[in-house]
């Protein structure tokens, strides 16, 4: 039997982070190139997480990032 995964808002900006840290992944792109990285089947939850937290898919990833902190400059 397959386990799914769901993907809790704060599951997604910690993968975003992630892939944005790693140069995979660009603030400015929609947020829907993160479906490149998430498992096809589920993308239905991380889409659904999304809309209910009010971002849209064309939405920028930095608006899903949220505020980061410089250690320097």
């Amino acid at each position: 039997m397959l386990q799914s995964v769901q993907y809790s808002i704060d599951v997604i900006r910690e993968e975003v982070r992630h892939l944005v840290w790693n140069g995979k992944l660009s603030r400015k792109q929609p947020i829907y190139a993160l479906c490149q990285f998430i498992p096809g089947r589920e993308w239905a939850w991380v889409e659904c997480e999304l809309e209910r937290h009010g971002y849209l898919l064309r939405d920028r990833v930095i608006d899903l990032m949220g505020r980061e902190d410089w250690d320097e400059d």
